[in-house]
């Protein structure tokens, strides 16, 4: 049992899919801090929505430490928001990895406990993501430092396992408890939660309020998502059904990105799935992706 255990954790694999979620992740963290440094005085500074008086009450309990809510200096955040977003930059193009996914993390941990007010799902699954990659060497391959390292061949290692294993169980808690809380709702009892997401203007892109005329359609798109939610936990671990799993993650996020306005939360749930897909797989996608190129 122990030594199952420890396969399943440390046995040695490639880098190619943390590699995919490394591009993805950075990419978002150097837009994340580029959309707050565009409106940076409103966020931070002296005139900031939310004061630091308000953020250090809020995290009262000193699990949420910032050094950004001790201070009302633009100069400062400008400076933070500045390295954040180049750490981001470096992440995804995978230039001096070992130290800029970190920073990446650690810059944007900061900045979304100073702002927590105004963080969303994307800031918690990026800095989930960032955080599990600072385990791997998701730089091995498609980096700048795999470029700079030219002969030395892509080393099969256990950290890049326990980071994508931790991505994946991470996964599995939140689909698992996402849909557990879904269960206490009256709409996705009665299959009517898929038409108050279409009418709710709010985060509707593009228009389905159709699905109020196919009462039928809605309640059974409302069941599916519901029993997809609940039971990922459990049958994404197996190959045969991870395939269907992973095509209802895809529909069901990029059915969210598409019409429901969240673009980019819908995105990197999707870039989050990647960690089951085998790393074999991505690198013959690329190689094929390379060939119709030519």
């Amino acid at each position: 049992m122990i030594h199952r255990l420890f396969a399943f954790l440390l046995s040695p694999r490639s880098a190619h899919a943390l590699a995919a979620i490394r591009i993805a992740t950075g990419a978002m963290i150097a837009y994340i801090h580029l959309i707050w440094m565009m409106r940076l005085p409103v966020f931070f500074g002296p005139d900031a929505l939310l004061s630091n008086e308000f953020v250090r009450e809020l995290h009262s309990d000193r699990w949420k430490w910032t050094y950004l809510a001790s201070t009302d200096s633009l100069s400062v955040a400008w400076a933070h928001e500045g390295v954040a977003f180049l750490a981001g930059v470096c992440m995804c193009v995978g230039f001096a990895s070992r130290w800029t996914i970190p920073i990446a993390w650690l810059a944007t941990l900061l900045t979304a406990h100073r702002l927590a007010p105004f963080t969303f799902g994307l800031d918690q699954v990026v800095l989930m993501l960032a955080m599990y990659l600072c385990i791997g060497n998701s730089s091995d391959v498609w980096s700048v430092d795999a470029r700079m390292r030219r002969g030395e061949e892509p080393a099969f290692t256990w950290n890049n396992t326990l980071a994508t294993r931790l991505i994946q169980l991470h996964l599995c808690v939140i689909y698992l408890f996402g849909g557990l809380g879904k269960l206490r709702g009256w709409m996705w009892w009665d299959g009517s939660a898929m038409w108050f997401s279409a009418a709710s203007y709010e985060y509707q892109s593009l228009p389905l309020t159709w699905i109020g005329s196919m009462p039928t359609v809605g309640s059974i798109l409302t069941h599916l998502t519901l029993a997809w939610e609940f039971s990922y936990a459990a049958l994404v671990w197996p190959l045969w059904t991870r395939r269907w799993m992973l095509a209802m993650a895809i529909l069901v996020h990029g059915g969210i990105a598409i019409h429901l306005g969240m673009i980019t939360f819908g995105a990197m749930m999707i870039v989050a799935n990647l960690a089951f897909v085998e790393p074999s797989s991505l690198e013959r996608w690329r190689m094929k992706l390379q060939r119709s190129d030519r």
